[in-house]
């Protein structure tokens, strides 16, 4: 059993990068990737346990990209040495998001809300994390606040795209965060390819121009898809060239019960062929 696509705290998980090891350890998951938001700063801490744990360890991170619907996420699986170029993208995706916070924040105190930006921060570790807060730490902040009772409500009241508080966010650009994760040593992969928002009718065609640009691979397994749309996917992604990948998407019991460590759509335990089948050959051919 394997996992592709988890997230510790150096981004918007629950976990620390070495618990979140520690959890796949214990779940007997063989090979994690960890997959952080715009952010390689928990790699090291997981790689340094993944070892120890003798698990095989895939360093990664989730970009997100500038798209004209839905949401685009990148993944760049396999880096080996983090270039000037990628630090310089997560450093800018990661103001971005700050930027995001305060303006959610603001506009919300505008309407009456006691929300405060300084408060936020403080609850979440303060400065030092202050730039891998995203939109679910801003869920939980109004969970504590009372705002809402769970988190989902506080996405479907305040956060989510047609909510009133709701604020876009400016991806990275696709053909420069494709260049920078080469060049750190890793492959792209779309990430849960239906948050494009694309048709049935038109995703070959939007699949086939974002191969051509250089992306190699697709997560055609997600915890958030139906499993015959995935196992669909994984038809059309080696009808068009990509290898394919699986994941969970865990953040952590207390963010996203739903989605647990090795376990995919369908509550399908990921085999690990969509490593030593599908990644790992990517990876020495690319090397």
């Amino acid at each position: 059993m394997i996992d592709l696509h988890t997230h510790s705290t150096a981004s918007d998980g629950e976990l620390s990068p070495a618990e979140l090891v520690a959890a796949a350890k214990e779940s007997d998951v063989s090979v994690l990737a960890l997959t952080d938001h715009d952010t390689v700063s928990g790699l090291d801490e997981a790689a340094c346990a993944a070892k120890n744990a003798e698990i095989i360890f895939v360093p990664g991170v989730e970009l997100n990209i500038s798209w004209q619907s839905g949401e685009f996420h990148l993944l760049g699986l396999g880096l080996k040495s983090i270039c000037e170029e990628l630090e310089e993208i997560t450093r800018s995706l990661q103001d971005e998001r700050k930027s995001r916070n305060q303006k959610i924040l603001q506009k919300m105190a505008e309407s009456g809300y006691q929300v405060n930006y300084d408060e936020f921060v403080s609850l979440f570790g303060g400065e030092s994390h202050e730039d891998t807060l995203g939109r679910p730490h801003l869920a939980s902040y109004f969970v504590q606040k009372n705002l809402v009772r769970k988190t989902q409500a506080a996405f479907d009241k305040f956060l989510g795209k047609s909510a009133p508080f709701y604020i876009g966010r400016h991806g990275a650009d696709l053909d420069e965060a494709i260049f920078a994760i080469k060049k750190s040593g890793g492959v792209p992969v779309i990430a849960h390819p239906l948050s494009l928002y694309i048709s049935w009718g038109k995703i070959a065609d939007a699949l086939r121009e974002i191969k051509s640009r250089g992306v190699q691979g697709l997560e055609a397994w997600h915890s958030g898809a139906r499993e015959a749309d995935c196992r669909r996917l994984e038809r059309l992604a080696h009808e068009l060239g990509f290898f394919v990948t699986a994941g969970s998407d865990f953040h952590g019991k207390s963010i996203r019960a739903d989605r647990r460590l090795g376990i995919t759509s369908g509550n399908i335990h990921i085999p690990e062929r969509y490593y030593y089948d599908e990644l790992l050959p990517a990876l020495e051919n690319f090397s």
